[in-house]
């Protein structure tokens, strides 16, 4: 999760007045939303939720006969083969600490992955034998991160993206079977990171992505592998080009672009005549994937709000056909989700109600194979609440989307609690995926709203940079539309509604429950921001480039840094709070939460803080994720259900 035009308090008049434009959509009678009858509904186990299993990095073998996963089937992420038709998975390695980032050399030998040491998001890489066998470190540079393995077409050769320790950017570099690495790109711009995407002219040219750390501009590169020289394909200012695929004849580039419109969508770009073919325009975000091997589609990934279908481009007839998968959120896995025989895409579908497991989908029959089936059994969807797709107007008329979760069987009396749930980033955006904490809550009763707030992406650029400068401010004012619309639902009691989120959600909490201390009954934040002063200070290279980009700096905005901190509110605080904190986390350090807690301690609030050692931005370990889980539900049950 990453972090994120000024306004004072919501106190006060804001000069965030005019409405922001995105993609006209009808909004929403809060009195449409209806809780069904289910006699099947209950509450979920919370150590079955906790236990359920994910998905992570995804590669199929060379041979294309299996594919390998990272997976957390006992408690940590590591490396499991499983047949590509479908079999029960095989362990190959065993660690505390989190494995994933798959790549397959292409002769057929080696899984190489990365792995970071307790969270801490500083990766070295490592491979084991497709065989099985001892698990071989190929790296161990602690003052850097190696990430983002691109195989190449032969002689071992891989490209991968490295960011040292005491700088912000990252460069493209090439590693071979014997662990030497060779730097490709020199970038001295702090705003700027690369990342390969793919080899051309048989291994000697490889196109890379050289982005601005705060996701609004993207340029692409041509690299020469024995030279090193990096030439522009694409480039321009405040605008987004990013490199998807190349086409087997090395004609066309697979795009991904906001230039004209202001927001992704997929493009074909010819490199010699440098001429475009659009697909048909859509009014939500769009993102080319690959070419098949065949030649003849383009596969797209296409957003209709808050879920994406795939969708297969004809390249000759522009024929668009949306694939055979449920309504949801669908996603192509892995940096090549292309089996080697072009026949078949490793495919991810999920759900608020759905977990998402791994498929196979066939490309000639449209059929789908489960690969995986990592839920207990608890957790089927008939047992588990649906989500709904919403629009509300904020504060200013602005449009905002989100997604309700509401629980079966509940009175439209005005009784039930609920809660509102702010996602991270805020360069980022709440789908129509599973979350635990959300099913969790739902599932005891809990109606369960999670808003794409201004500074969200999927919305266009203007609605993306609309809380510059204004981190709390607007943003703040759409969370809290989001629990009136509830409100005005007729189920939700308006002094039993909470507020949950991590990262940037764990700064909107925070910033919530003390800049608007009366509309929310209790929080549960999991490593989020008091005091972006402190937070410049420690925080890692990167996320402080980030921030720049969204702020400046402490010396250039003081009083932005103040205004944007729930430290200068924290003081109204009344809601009781629950914090979660891991030790080992490089983006919020564990300083913020200790200010968290110190402050309303000594104000004396109601305050509970927990910090989970080896744990980084996020709880990877099961145990952690388990208990996490069960303290957040059990704060909210004892501080917004009646006694």
């Amino acid at each position: 999760m990453r972090l994120l035009i000024a306004a004072v308090l919501l106190c006060t008049t804001s000069p965030l007045a005019a409405q922001i434009a995105t993609p006209d959509r009808p909004v929403t009678d809060p009195k449409s939303l209806t809780s069904p009858a289910n006699p099947d509904a209950r509450a979920v186990p919370l150590d079955d939720i906790g236990n359920s299993r994910s998905v992570g990095s995804t590669t199929w073998s060379a041979d294309g006969k299996h594919v390998y996963l990272s997976t957390n089937l006992t408690g940590r992420f590591n490396i499991w083969r499983t047949d590509a038709d479908g079999s029960w998975p095989l362990q190959m390695t065993q660690s505390d600490d989190s494995q994933g980032g798959l790549a397959a050399s292409r002769d057929g030998k080696w899984i190489y992955f990365t792995q970071d040491n307790g969270g801490d998001e500083y990766y070295d890489i490592y491979r084991v034998p497709t065989s099985g066998g001892a698990v071989e470190r190929v790296t161990n540079t602690p003052t850097l991160s190696e990430r983002g393995l691109v195989p190449g077409p032969s002689n071992g050769l891989m490209a991968l993206s490295v960011k040292k320790k005491s700088e912000a950017q990252s460069n493209i570099a090439t590693i071979d079977s014997q662990g030497n690495v060779k730097a490709l790109t020199a970038e001295t711009d702090p705003q700027y990171e690369w990342s390969p995407r793919l080899w051309a002219d048989g291994g000697k040219t490889l196109f890379a992505n050289r982005e601005k750390i705060d996701s609004t501009s993207t340029e692409i590169w041509r690299i020469d592998i024995a030279s090193g020289k990096a030439i522009p394909v694409l480039s321009k200012a405040n605008t987004i080009y990013r490199v998807q695929d190349l086409s087997a004849d090395g004609q066309w580039l697979a795009v991904t672009t906001d230039a004209d419109i202001g927001r992704p969508r997929a493009g074909l770009y010819n490199i010699a005549a440098k001429k475009w073919k659009w697909l048909k325009p859509i009014p939500w975000d769009q993102q080319a994937i690959r070419f098949t091997h065949d030649g003849k589609s383009l596969i797209v990934e296409s957003s209709n709000d808050l879920r994406t279908m795939l969708v297969r481009y004809d390249l000759t007839t522009g024929t668009e056909t949306q694939m055979n998968l449920p309504a949801g959120l669908n996603f192509s896995t892995g940096n090549d989700s292309r089996s080697p025989d072009g026949r078949s895409l490793l495919v991810v579908h999920m759900g608020a109600n759905v977990a998402g497991e791994l498929n196979r989908y066939d490309l000639a029959d449209d059929s789908v194979r489960p690969l995986t089936q990592l839920s207990v059994a608890s957790l089927r969807p008939e047992v588990l609440a649906k989500s709904e797709m919403v629009t509300y107007k904020s504060f200013d008329g602005t449009l905002i989307s989100a997604l309700v979760t509401m629980p079966a069987n509940l009175k439209r009396d005005g009784s039930n609690p609920a809660i509102v749930l702010p996602h991270g980033g805020p360069t980022g955006k709440t789908e129509d995926y599973f979350d635990d904490i959300a099913a969790a809550l739902a599932s005891r009763g809990y109606i369960i709203i999670a808003p794409n707030f201004r500074g969200s992406t999927g919305y266009g650029k203007t609605f993306q940079t609309a809380n510059y400068d204004d981190l709390g401010g607007g943003d703040l004012k759409d969370t809290v539309a989001a629990k009136n619309f509830l409100v005005e639902s007729g189920y939700v009691d308006p002094k039993r509604v909470g507020i949950f989120g991590g990262s940037y959600g764990g700064f909107m909490t925070l910033m919530a429950v003390g800049k608007t201390p009366d509309e929310f009954a209790a929080g549960v934040q999991w490593f989020g921001i008091i005091n972006w002063r402190t937070m410049y200070r420690d925080m890692d290279e990167v996320l402080k480039a980030y921030l720049r980009s969204l702020m400046g700096t402490p010396e250039e905005n003081p009083a932005g840094y103040d205004r944007a901190s729930p430290l200068t509110y924290i003081k109204n605080a009344k809601a009781p709070l629950l914090t979660i904190q891991g030790e080992n986390d490089i983006r919020v350090p564990r300083g913020q939460a200790q200010e968290v807690h110190d402050i309303l301690k000594a104000k004396g609030n109601i305050v509970e803080t927990v910090y989970y050692p080896a744990e980084g931005h996020g709880f990877r370990k099961k145990e952690n994720q388990i208990d996490s889980l069960r303290r957040t539900v059990e704060w909210f049950d004892k501080y917004l259900k009646p006694k």
